[in-house]
């Protein structure tokens, strides 16, 4: 899609706003992308830890029509492409804490979604058809009532920081290069072959997820860290609104304790602030990820990163 943003007018911006004040962000509805518009998109972007610059991208318009979904308008089920939206994430979230495993609560209805509403509907004694419909729906809000427990996700987030600190000899982790724009330097690769070499060093088993001369897209290298069951996913980018920080995955529906945890224990010694994000690499990872930000990332950054995650195995995450 194209990107709208100050100065457009039309039918798909008065859609934007639609949304937007749907979702009870205020901004005029009369198809002019002007500075309340603006102020309305950053305010959007903000709570569901986007990039605050303003303009209505691909993965800020993803972002703003799966807001619109709640849970028990549509009938939820496993196709390709997976059906998203916050109503996926109201599901996932609704199982986990009744302690049937959806995995991360990303919002994507994938196999460990379908798996939980199988085995939801198998203890419920419904049919088993991997449909959440309104009868799955209303029985989940029945048994919410009467019992809840952290989601099965949260549990081995914890399970793995509480089993630090342990040697990073062999731990297998994901360093993720992030390349901008192809086109200009590369800046991000400088820094993450520096935090490789140094993890290898320690005795970490390092994965890249992309080779020099190449840019694959942030979806495309989420997915590849998932297939190569990675421990921990380290990505470095330039932050496109200056925005410098490390990111964790963060939405008002969802936070990833451990990616937290790692969040923090790199910003105190980076001196950069420890901030939600809900960019894709953070998403739709399945292991604790985080992203530091760096307006220069160098051979420096590199090496102060590499520096506190041997730290983080060596002594674990910093007290709260």
């Amino acid at each position: 899609m194209r990107l709208y943003h100050s100065g457009d007018r039309g039918e798909p911006v008065r859609d934007i706003q639609r949304r937007l004040t749907g979702l009870g962000i205020h901004t005029d509805v009369d198809g002019s992308y002007g500075s309340d518009t603006v102020a309305a998109v950053q305010t959007f972007q903000e709570a569901r830890g986007l990039p605050t610059d303003g303009i209505v991208g691909p993965e800020t318009w993803r972002t703003l029509v799966d807001a619109g979904f709640r849970l028990g308008d549509r009938m939820l089920y496993r196709r390709s492409p997976m059906m998203r939206g916050d109503d996926v994430s109201r599901l996932q979230q609704s199982l986990g804490s009744l302690g049937f495993d959806a995995g991360k609560v990303d919002g994507f209805f994938g196999p460990d979604t379908l798996r939980a509403v199988l085995d939801f509907q198998h203890n419920r004694g419904m049919a088993e058809d991997g449909f959440a419909g309104r009868e799955v729906v209303e029985e989940l809000l029945l048994m919410s009532k009467a019992t809840e427990k952290p989601p099965r996700e949260a549990v081995r987030e914890h399970e793995w920081i509480d089993s630090l600190p342990h040697p990073i000899a062999g731990a297998r982790i994901y360093v993720d290069p992030d390349r901008v724009e192809p086109s200009k330097p590369d800046p991000t690769w400088l820094a993450a072959t520096h935090l490789a070499s140094d993890l290898q060093i320690a005795g970490a088993r390092v994965l890249l997820s992309r080779s020099v001369d190449t840019a694959p897209t942030e979806r495309f290298r989420a997915q590849r860290a998932n297939r190569l069951d990675v421990q921990i996913v380290v990505s470095i980018t330039v932050p496109p609104d200056d925005a410098e920080g490390v990111f964790y995955f963060g939405t008002p529906l969802s936070t990833s304790d451990a990616g937290n945890a790692i969040a923090v224990h790199l910003a105190t010694r980076l001196g950069i602030p420890a901030l939600p994000r809900a960019v894709p690499i953070l998403k739709e990872t399945r292991s604790p990820a985080i992203v530091v930000a760096v307006a220069t990332p160098s051979a420096g950054t590199g090496a102060k990163i590499a520096e506190a995650i041997i730290d983080l195995y060596a002594n674990g995450p910093d007290e709260d």
